[in-house]
């Protein structure tokens, strides 16, 4: 257990060091933002318990799907395929969210913040990881929000969203994360 929690901060001090490398080409070099987002969303799933009922039986997928336009291009390739927990993970694009209904992770892309209250209403008590690098994304009811504070790939987790879709998130995932309230919960005290 305590050896997860070393690889996992070694994983994350290796995105944050690369992410901050200062650019010694002239030319510019594709972004290293989104094979690193890709690489955190790997490890974080290895760190989210899903109840059994989340799989119809123990060789069923865990499945991540990119809702709107995917940012990612080919730096999901990376991941594509990989085990974790025992599941291989297969990834999935969709253009709704009523499809959404066998995704254990989604990645709510930033195009789609004008939809984003439907969405999460839609999925709403669904045992789904939601996950984006839209502004405010946990604060507004996702689940894991991925920030970019001085060229660094930070992430907060929102507790309530958390509870609410029924997952348990390890505390050493927790430890490395800011924690957030849902903002309509905040407004309540």
């Amino acid at each position: 257990m305590i050896s997860k929690v070393i690889r996992l901060i070694l994983i994350i001090a290796i995105c944050l060091t690369v992410s901050s490398w200062p650019n010694a080409h002239a030319e510019s070099p594709p972004s290293r933002e989104y094979p690193i987002k890709a690489a955190f969303l790997y490890n974080f799933a290895k760190f989210v318990d899903w109840p059994a009922e989340a799989f119809s039986n123990d060789s069923t997928p865990l499945t991540l799907c990119i809702l709107g336009e995917d940012p990612f291009g080919d730096a999901l390739e990376s991941i594509k395929g990989k085990t974790v927990r025992g599941r291989k993970l297969v990834i999935e694009h969709s253009a709704w969210p009523e499809d959404m209904g066998q995704c254990h992770i989604l990645f709510v892309s930033a195009s789609e913040e004008k939809r984003l209250s439907r969405i999460l209403n839609t999925i709403r008590g669904k045992t789904i990881l939601t996950v984006s690098d839209m502004n405010s994304f946990a604060r507004r009811g996702g689940i894991i929000n991925l920030v970019t504070l001085r060229s660094k790939i930070h992430f907060e987790i929102n507790v309530d969203a958390t509870d609410l879709a029924g997952l348990k998130i390890s505390s050493k995932l927790l430890k490395l994360a800011k924690i957030v309230r849902d903002e309509r919960r905040e407004e309540n005290y």
